[in-house]
C-alpha cells in the first residue's frame, strides 16, 4: 500500500484473534468452536497520524486495540513497531516497548483504581516503566494533568470525586504520562455528552500536534471519526471491508456496508434524507460461524452468486482508496 512515501510507525499484517470457546452439545460430547474476533487484518499507522476503525458493536475494533498491545495475544500475524515484530517479543522485551503503545480505555470509571489518589495512579504509570527519579514523579504528573485541562489539586482526590469527562481526561493522562508514541483510544467518548466530547476531541487534537503523537481510534460513531482522523477503516465481522482517507471515504463510498454506515448518520435535512437511507436487512451472523466468501454477503443488497464462495481481495480503486467487494 501507497501512502504518500509517509514515515509508517506501526504496521499490522494479517492480524488475527480467535477466542477458543468449549461448550457441551450433550453430556457427553464436547464441542469446541472458535470466536473468529479478528480475522487478517491489515493496515498501517503513519507519524502524527490518526486512523480510525468503525464498525457495529461486536465487530471486532476493541479486540483488534487490545491484541495490538498484547494485551490479549494474537492467534497469528505481525505486529510492526520501529521494525520489530512486537508478536514475537518476550513479556520482558514487551513490558520495555509497551510505554512508547499506550491505550486510552471506553470505561473511564471501571479502568481508575477507586481506592487510590489520582496522583499515585500516574505515578504508577512511571514506577513500572522506571521512567525518570522517583522524587520527580509528582512533579511530572501534575504537569500532565495540567495538560489534559485539570488542575494540580487534582492530584490528591479520588476517581468518585469527578465527572465523567474528567476521568477520561484522567486516562488520557494515564496514557501520555509515559511519553509514549501511539496511542490507542477504544471508544474515549461513546459514555459522554454531546459537549463534553467536543471537548475532549478537540484536547486529543490539540495534544496530537503538540506532542507529535500517532492515534488508533476506535469508535462505532462516523461522525465523530470523520472530526478526528487522518484515514478510516471499516470493520464488519473481524474484517477490514474498505479504508481510505477520510474525505475519501465520504464522498465516495464504495462498500454496500460503509454506504449504509454513512446514510445512517443523521442530517439537518431528515426528510429529503430519508429515501437515500440504506437498511440492512437480517441479522450480524455470530463470529462462532461466520459466512463463507465475503462475510456481508448475508445482508449484502447487491448479492451476486460468487459472494459467497470467494472471499474477495482487498484492491486499490481510487489513490489510497481500498475496497474488499467482489463489485469492483
Amino acid at each position: 500500500m501507497n501512502y504518500n512515501n509517509e514515515e509508517v510507525v506501526l504496521e499490522i499484517n494479517n492480524l488475527k484473534k480467535h477466542f477458543p470457546v468449549k461448550h457441551s452439545s450433550s453430556f457427553l460430547n464436547l464441542k469446541k468452536e472458535k470466536v473468529q474476533a479478528v480475522n487478517n487484518i491489515s493496515f498501517r499507522l503513519n507519524k502524527r497520524e490518526t486512523y480510525g476503525l468503525v464498525g457495529e458493536s461486536g465487530c471486532g475494533k476493541s479486540t483488534t486495540g487490545r491484541t495490538i498491545l498484547r494485551l490479549v495475544e494474537p492467534t497469528s500475524g505481525e505486529i510492526i513497531y520501529k521494525g520489530q515484530n512486537l508478536s514475537e517479543f518476550k513479556s520482558k522485551e514487551m513490558r520495555r516497548t509497551r510505554k512508547n503503545l499506550q491505550m486510552v480505555f471506553q470505561n473511564h470509571y471501571a479502568s481508575l483504581n477507586p481506592k487510590k489518589r489520582i496522583g499515585p495512579i500516574l505515578e504508577e504509570s512511571l514506577s513500572i516503566h522506571s521512567i525518570g527519579k522517583k522524587e520527580k514523579y509528582p512533579m511530572k504528573v501534575i504537569d500532565i494533568l495540567e495538560k489534559v485541562g485539570l488542575q494540580k489539586e487534582h492530584y490528591y482526590r479520588f476517581p468518585h470525586e469527578f465527572s465523567g469527562g474528567q476521568r477520561q481526561r484522567i486516562g488520557l493522562a494515564r496514557a501520555l504520562v509515559t511519553d509514549p508514541e501511539i496511542v490507542i483510544f477504544d471508544e474515549p467518548v461513546s459514555a459522554l455528552d454531546v459537549s463534553v466530547q467536543s471537548q475532549i476531541l478537540n484536547l486529543i487534537q490539540d495534544l496530537q500536534r503538540e506532542m507529535a503523537l500517532s492515534f488508533i481510534f476506535i469508535a462505532h460513531d462516523l461522525s465523530v471519526v470523520r472530526h478526528v482522523s487522518d484515514r478510516i477503516g471499516i470493520m464488519y465481522l473481524g474484517n477490514i471491508v474498505e479504508e481510505s482517507p477520510t474525505d475519501s471515504l465520504f464522498a465516495q463510498p464504495l462498500h454496500p456496508y460503509t454506504q449504509a454506515l454513512l446514510s445512517a448518520i443523521p442530517t439537518p435535512e431528515i426528510k429529503e434524507d430519508y429515501k437515500e437511507r440504506i437498511v440492512l436487512k437480517g441479522d450480524i451472523p455470530t463470529p462462532l460461524n461466520p459466512p463463507s466468501g465475503c462475510v456481508f454477503h448475508t445482508r449484502c443488497p447487491f448479492k451476486m452468486d460468487v459472494c459467497d464462495k470467494e472471499i474477495p481481495e482487498k484492491k486499490e480503486i481510487y489513490k489510497n482508496h481500498f475496497v474488499a467487494c467482489h463489485l469492483y
